[in-house]
């Protein structure tokens, strides 16, 4: 049985842009939508829900970021910010509304090529190589069906990237991870970005987490998958 090949929604103003990337995208297999502004991006989305979506901040009318925030509130699809902008601001931001990862333009195709790869891969379920349900205190996590619950609570909502870091955390009970060690796990290829954007993941975690309990249980479960630093 032949295989659909996974769908890559391109939002961007610059037509170039748009033809480049649908052109390398393209010859992997993948097939590709585009809009050209935030509007026809958020109606374009509901109707193809795409697997991934790249998406530009500087958008005429609503920008990317407003955009994000709407796809947000009904989806979890994957989300690769593209920025114009130097400021970090930006980066974190999205990042902070659920970003998975973001490049800076100009880019190298190639490399977007290999970033929708990478979160692709992480988006899928795992391999039956690792634990397929880890649970710790009140915590299950669900690695089959990448669904996070606490007990008496119910589901988690979280982004692909927050999963896979609550997954590597939770799998190495103890354990000190560096910022490399969890780029290294989770990103899947060399990051040339800030390492200091686990935090912001992590940040998010734990604000979810911690915000959906007061039970000291449950306090110490968060605990229990939180991490540190190492010299830190």
């Amino acid at each position: 049985m032949e295989t659909k090949p996974e769908k890559i929604m391109v939002v961007d103003d610059e037509e170039h842009i748009l033809e480049l990337v649908e052109l390398y995208l393209g010859k992997e297999g993948f097939k590709v939508v585009s809009a050209q502004d935030g509007k026809s991006a958020i109606e374009k989305f509901s109707v193809e829900k795409p697997d991934l979506l790249v998406l530009d901040i500087m958008l005429p009318g609503k920008d990317g970021l407003d955009v994000l925030r709407e796809i947000r509130r009904a989806s979890q699809v994957p989300v690769i910010m593209l920025t114009a902008r130097e400021s970090e601001v930006d980066k974190v931001l999205g990042l902070e509304l659920g970003a998975d990862d973001y490049l800076t333009k100009p880019f190298s195709p190639r490399e977007l090529v290999a970033r929708v790869k990478a979160v692709l891969r992480r988006a899928k379920p795992v391999s039956d190589e690792v634990e397929p349900i880890i649970v710790r205190g009140e915590l299950t996590i669900d690695s089959s069906r990448r669904k996070v619950e606490v007990a008496g609570t119910g589901e988690i909502e979280l982004t692909a990237k927050e999963f896979d870091l609550l997954y590597v955390m939770a799998a190495n009970p103890g354990i000190v991870l560096t910022r490399d060690r969890l780029m290294e796990k989770v990103w899947g290829y060399e990051y040339m970005g800030d390492t200091r954007t686990v935090d912001v993941y992590i940040r998010h975690l734990r604000e979810k987490l911690s915000d959906l309990a007061d039970s000291p249980k449950f306090i110490e479960t968060v605990r229990g998958v939180g991490y540190r630093f190492k010299g830190e």
